[in-house]
């Protein structure tokens, strides 16, 4: 697959995207403080913390739909591009209030270390029979009003998370070039509700000491909305 393909806004629109209803648009940390998401409120949802992963082992293999270009995208794909330096891979989904209050600082993380040699991908696992917000036709409107610049990615199964440990959203993992684990944690101290900046500071220490080659020694488990296994 061709770089571009994966990461060139211009090329993975091909007809335009409508919203799914009108509504005025706050921005996305007063949305999801107020509880809602995509316009519509949201139900409050128990936090979970993210299981702590073993650093050092490798990135499991994955080759997922993208519902927004229609294509089938590989983890080699995603780690080929910008260098491969380090990847990240996160796993959100479209309805959780933690997502929404980080999704337009985790892509200007993205865009800025993005020259830099980092790669990165977004997969939501939430089961769309409990959840179907969540369904690819919502993450595609998902990554068009958000204009992520990075792929995001259909779990359907359920078998990547599984495969990953993945437990909550957002759940955050970092890899260096030979796709090690470095990072496992939160994106920052910011909450929905609890007047923290979203900055993603942790994650771009992380980054940082990654793309230097130092290992990452403070990791603080993320906290968000457990993904939603099926029934």
């Amino acid at each position: 697959m061709a770089q571009s393909a994966l990461f060139t806004p211009s090329s993975i629109v091909s007809s335009p995207v409508q919203p799914l209803r009108p509504f005025q648009r706050l921005p996305a940390r007063q949305r999801a403080a107020r509880g809602y998401s995509r316009g519509r409120l949201a139900i409050r949802m128990a936090r979970t913390e993210s299981v702590e992963s073993t650093l050092g082992t490798t990135a499991p293999d994955f080759t997922l739909p993208e519902p927004l270009t229609k294509q089938q995208v590989s983890l080699s794909d995603v780690a080929a591009c910008n260098g491969g330096k380090a990847l990240l891979v996160v796993f959100i989904c479209n309805h959780c209030p933690f997502v929404v209050a980080i999704i337009e600082a985790l892509e200007k993380v993205a865009k800025d270390y993005e020259s830099k040699g980092l790669a990165a991908v977004a997969i939501s696992s939430n089961s769309v029979q409990t959840h179907p917000q969540d369904g690819p036709e919502q993450m595609a409107h998902f990554a068009v009003e958000y204009g992520l610049t990075f792929p995001y990615l259909y779990d359907e199964s359920q078998e990547v998370a599984r495969s990953y440990g993945a437990v909550c959203t957002p759940d955050i993992y970092l890899y260096d070039s030979d796709r090690r684990l470095q990072y496992h944690g939160q994106f920052d101290s910011s909450r929905p509700g609890n007047d923290k900046p979203v900055t993603g500071e942790d994650l771009r220490k992380a980054i940082d000491l990654v793309l230097q080659g130092e290992k990452v020694t403070e990791q603080k488990p993320s906290i968000g909305c457990s993904i939603k296994w099926h029934p």
